[in-house]
């Protein structure tokens, strides 16, 4: 329990860090969003500049902002939009789940089929088709995220037209409930498979690695002994200490997945976390973006603390050597 309790003081301490960071780094950039304002709204003037900056506090000490700004986000506030018009934890409220439906998507996607390909790859280190798999992974592990949607756009728009290509919802669907569900699976699977094409060939070299080693070990050269199948002794003995590298990979990786979803949300104009980061950029709108960023850190940092979960739930000697704590 204790180390459980110690963990998310570390995690809420990063957060902190983080804020920090991100608020510093923003606010040295040259530029002054006071002007970005004043220039959306069409008034340019010193007098508009100076009464816009006096209302969004930019006129203040950069220590008391940073200090009011930390003090706004533990109340749950992140600010207001000045080119969306809205409150900042509107929109990525609105924003949030589409993300993690895409990065969750691909994530089990890469997961699920690169630990099957690592295994089967691995029972059969040289067979054609292993090697085939192999060569397959490298090319998905070379090719960048947003020339995977390209090729792939340019598949399934050109070629076959088969699926949707940009958005999240058809703008004319008409339907119950079942219907929508089954029209975003149909918008999702291109950036689903465009983002999880590079990690499921990451994972499936690891996970082909780790399980070559783990079937030369002696527990389970001791369960072969016992005249287990091989299926048993495959699927239940070797797997569950041959996916603990991909686990821990997964885990590190979190951040690098968001940051290649806000690619693939640009290339399909999926509306989530990353396509409202681009769009805040472009815009100079601070609020946003510091908003998303901090979103984007909490789900990194919720990320690893499921993974230190997932760590306790496929290696008991984990569960053994925390029980005291």
């Amino acid at each position: 329990m204790r180390s459980i309790i110690a963990k998310i003081a570390q995690a809420l301490g990063l957060i902190l860090a983080v804020i920090v960071l991100n608020f510093s780094m923003i606010h040295l950039t040259p530029g002054d969003p006071a002007t970005v304002i004043a220039g959306e709204s069409g008034a340019g003037d010193p007098e508009t500049i100076a009464q816009i900056r006096a209302e969004y506090g930019l006129d203040r000490p950069f220590v008391v902002q940073l200090g009011s700004y930390i003090g706004d986000v533990v109340q749950g506030d992140l600010g207001f939009s000045f080119f969306f018009d809205r409150p900042v934890t509107e929109l990525i409220g609105e924003r949030l789940w589409p993300t993690v439906l895409l990065v969750g998507t691909s994530l089990v996607f890469a997961i699920v089929l690169g630990v099957l390909a690592g295994v089967f790859t691995a029972r059969r280190p040289e067979s054609t088709a292993s090697h085939a798999v192999t060569v397959l992974a490298l090319v998905g592990y070379s090719m960048p995220v947003f020339w995977t949607g390209i090729l792939l756009i340019i598949l399934f728009a050109s070629v076959f037209d088969i699926l949707p290509i940009s958005g999240m919802r058809d703008v004319q669907f008409e339907g119950g409930t079942f219907s929508a569900v089954i029209d975003v699976i149909r918008h999702l699977i291109l950036p689903a498979l465009t983002l999880g094409l590079l990690y499921l060939a990451q994972y499936s070299r690891l996970s082909r690695a780790s399980m070559m080693e783990v079937l030369e070990s002696d527990y389970v050269r001791t369960a072969r002994a016992k005249g287990l199948s091989e299926r048993v002794v495959v699927y239940k003995h070797a797997l569950r200490n041959a996916v603990i590298p991909v686990v821990t990979i997964a885990g590190l990786q979190f951040g690098a997945l968001l940051s290649g979803a806000l690619l693939v949300e640009t290339v399909f104009n999926w509306p989530g976390l990353g396509r409202l980061a681009f769009d805040s950029i472009l815009r100079r709108d601070t609020s946003v973006l510091l908003g998303v960023l901090l979103m984007s850190a909490v789900l990194v940092v919720v990320a690893n603390l499921l993974t230190d979960l997932v760590y306790r739930l496929i290696d008991p000697r984990i569960r053994v050597g925390g029980s005291g704590g």
